[in-house]
């Protein structure tokens, strides 16, 4: 379901429906580690330049937090809904989830808390694999819905910019 370089060109993480996460040598093209999360793999992230910190986003409603030096995952926050996307901000401060209960949610790494959740009436999570990516500078976040539209939020005052209608 999701594939991202670990830090460097020849190493790649992807995580899957069969509950696991695989690191990737590209040289060899052979599984080097294989992690065992418990539940489906959507979406992974990877939030330091050396590729040593990994999260990935679950079917189980669990954001997991890993260390490729370690076997067990770190740590892990739990939502209300399955994770359906991920998205780093660029200073690798926030993390944005896309959630089965029709909600964004944004995630200070530094606390791991959630800082603020984005919803609408009429803004509806479609599918397991719904889309949700920061803007160019971290002041806006884009995702597609139910509905066809792409719903565009503030992410530093929570307030719906946009909603942009037009694929059927």
């Amino acid at each position: 379901m999701a594939a991202k370089f670990l830090g460097e060109p020849s190493k790649v993480i992807t995580g899957s429906h069969d509950r696991t996460l695989k690191i990737w040598d590209l040289r060899s093209r052979m599984c080097t580690e294989t992690k065992f999360a418990g539940s489906s793999c959507n979406d992974l992230v990877t939030s330091d330049g050396a590729g040593s910190t990994i999260i990935s986003g679950h079917f189980d409603k669990r954001i997991r937090f890993w260390d490729i030096r370690t076997e067990m995952s770190a740590n892990h926050i739990m939502l209300q809904g399955k994770v359906t996307s991920l998205d780093l901000s660029r200073d690798s401060n926030y993390l944005l989830a896309c959630v089965r209960d029709d909600t964004i949610q944004l995630i200070d790494l530094r606390m791991n808390t959630i800082v603020r959740s984005f919803s609408h009436d009429s803004f509806k999570v479609g599918c397991d694999w719904s889309r949700a990516a920061f803007g160019p500078g971290g002041r806006l976040l884009a995702v597609g819905a139910a509905d066809g539209a792409a719903y565009v939020w503030n992410t530093c005052t929570g307030k719906l910019e946009a909603v942009l209608k037009d694929h059927s």
